[in-house]
C-alpha cells in the first residue's frame, strides 16, 4: 500500500519560506540536502510524519508561475479562531474564516493563507472528516 510522505513546492527564498512555515504551522527542518543546482528542505511538524519539501533552484531570480493546476495544501488545527488570530498577530494576513455545507449539513470551517511564493494553504477546524 502506498503511503503519502511529502508535498513539494518550489520556492525562491529559502530563509523567507522556512520562516513562514515555521511561524505559521510549527514545521521544523527535518533534513536539508544541498546539491550543486538546487537545495531540498524537508519540513515536518510534531503531529505527523508528512513533510513539506521546499525546493530552491539556485540562480533563480524570478518568482514561479503557479499556473491554474495547483490547488492547495491543508492543515488541521484544534482551535481555528485562535490560529487565525495568531497568524494575524504575526502579520501573515490569513483570509476570512468561512463555513461550507454539504447536503444541508456543516462540512467544514476554514480559512486560507498564502506562503511567500503565493501557494494557497487551507487551515481547517479539526472535526468530522477533518479529524
Amino acid at each position: 500500500m502506498a503511503k503519502p510522505i511529502h508535498m513539494m513546492v518550489r520556492v525562491k527564498d529559502e530563509a523567507r519560506s522556512v520562516d513562514f512555515y515555521r511561524k505559521a504551522f510549527g514545521l521544523e527542518i527535518a533534513e536539508r540536502a544541498d546539491f550543486p543546482d538546487f537545495t531540498l528542505i524537508y519540513m515536518r511538524g510534531n503531529g505527523s510524519p508528512f513533510e513539506v519539501e521546499l525546493t530552491v533552484n539556485k540562480g533563480r531570480s524570478e518568482p514561479y508561475t503557479l499556473g491554474d493546476g495547483y490547488g492547495h495544501l491543508a492543515f488541521v488545527v484544534d482551535d481555528l479562531g485562535a490560529e487565525h488570530a495568531r497568524l494575524i498577530s504575526l502579520g501573515l494576513a490569513p483570509k476570512d474564516i468561512k463555513q461550507m455545507s454539504h447536503e444541508g449539513k456543516p462540512f467544514g470551517t476554514f480559512f486560507f493563507i498564502e506562503d511567500p511564493d503565493g501557494y494557497k494553504i487551507e487551515v481547517l477546524q479539526r472535526g468530522g472528516r477533518f479529524a
